[in-house]
């Protein structure tokens, strides 16, 4: 098998072991693809209980010790060019990657009780994020007769954005998907239960390959089809990573994103008076002459405000972190005299 058909490899010259990709990751035990054909492997402790590398998460290019007749042994975790991460909960603030390396983001939203302006302006921060590129889907476009006040409302939070609507029941719309969906490319879903990520991938796949699960009529929510992170390799090369826990991200130091997805606000930020206006009750605040004359929408900046008061900073979370291993070494000291 040639483990370039999997997607841009990075540079492994003089590295020890194979290259592989993470495929799917089931707690403590991974299944790759290698030169030698879908296999599983598990972490060398040394590397990441001692050394602590990046915990590998799916689609990442690892390097392994391929062993024929047993797991293999994932000895290091290659560079990402992109990634989504989400906070775990916990004494230890941790960032948790929970995909990598792919190229675009499918942003998903159905043509039902499922869109929502709000969650779409989240989900575009994270994808911008991320590094790759997002696409926004409007799912099940056979439920409508007209989509057109959907377009409006995406262009108010998403302008510049390719967008486009599809139907998988159908086929409404896919073959315009098409320009992304080259072979050795990958796609992350991103989108809330019930939005039809599943019956998307089966259609672009041209064969049923993931179960289809309905939804509650009454608020148009579904259940997860997917139980675990998972790469899916179509026969046309194009890789699709679908994951439960998609929908559960969290903003996570997202000032990038928030610039790319918020641009119309950002851009009268910097024009106040003052380099530290907190927006409120300064003189000279563009934001709220903004607001006043009409040229940004306040429904927009509370967007904004919202999620740049959720984003956690990477810089805290290392504070936090040196803080609590302080206080674990310290009790363990003074237990230990106690006991002795």
């Amino acid at each position: 098998m040639n483990i370039t058909d999997y997607g841009i490899m990075p540079n492994t010259q003089n590295l020890p072991g194979i290259p592989a990709r993470v495929t799917a990751v089931h707690k403590e035990r991974y299944e790759i693809v290698c030169e030698h054909g879908i296999t599983h492997a598990r972490l060398k402790t040394k590397e990441y209980y001692v050394d602590t590398q990046d915990f590998p998460t799916t689609g990442d290019f690892v390097m392994i010790n391929y062993i024929p007749n047993g797991d293999s042994q994932i000895i290091a975790t290659l560079p990402r060019r992109t990634f989504f991460s989400r906070r775990e909960p916990g004494p230890i603030p941790r960032d948790q990657a929970v995909a990598a390396n792919f190229d675009y983001v499918f942003i998903m939203q159905s043509l039902n009780m499922d869109f929502n302006p709000k969650r779409l302006e989240r989900y575009l921060t994270l994808a911008w994020q991320s590094g790759a590129t997002p696409v926004i889907l409007l799912t099940k476009a056979d439920l409508v007769d007209d989509y057109w006040d959907y377009l409006t409302a995406v262009e108010r939070v998403a302008a510049g954005v390719n967008t486009h609507v599809v139907s998988a029941h159908t086929g409404y719309g896919l073959q315009r998907l098409n320009a992304y969906l080259q072979p050795g490319k990958t796609v992350v879903f991103l989108g809330s239960s019930g939005v039809g990520k599943s019956s998307l991938v089966n259609a672009l796949a041209g064969e049923e390959i993931m179960t289809v699960n309905g939804i509650r009529e009454d608020d148009s929510k579904g259940r997860h089809t997917t139980t675990h992170r998972q790469l899916i390799r179509l026969k046309s090369g194009v890789m699709i990573i679908d994951t439960p826990g998609m929908r559960e991200l969290g903003m996570w130091d997202v000032s990038e994103g928030l610039g790319d997805a918020f641009a119309d606000v950002e851009q009268f930020i910097w024009k106040c008076r003052f380099s530290d206006c907190k927006h409120e009750s300064e003189p000279g605040c563009a934001i709220k002459a903004a607001i006043a004359s009409g040229e940004l929408d306040i429904g927009r900046w509370e967007s904004y405000r919202k999620l740049k008061a959720e984003a956690v900073d990477r810089d805290e979370m290392m504070r936090r972190k040196r803080e609590w291993s302080k206080g674990v070494a310290k009790f363990s000291k003074q237990r230990k005299k106690e006991i002795w």
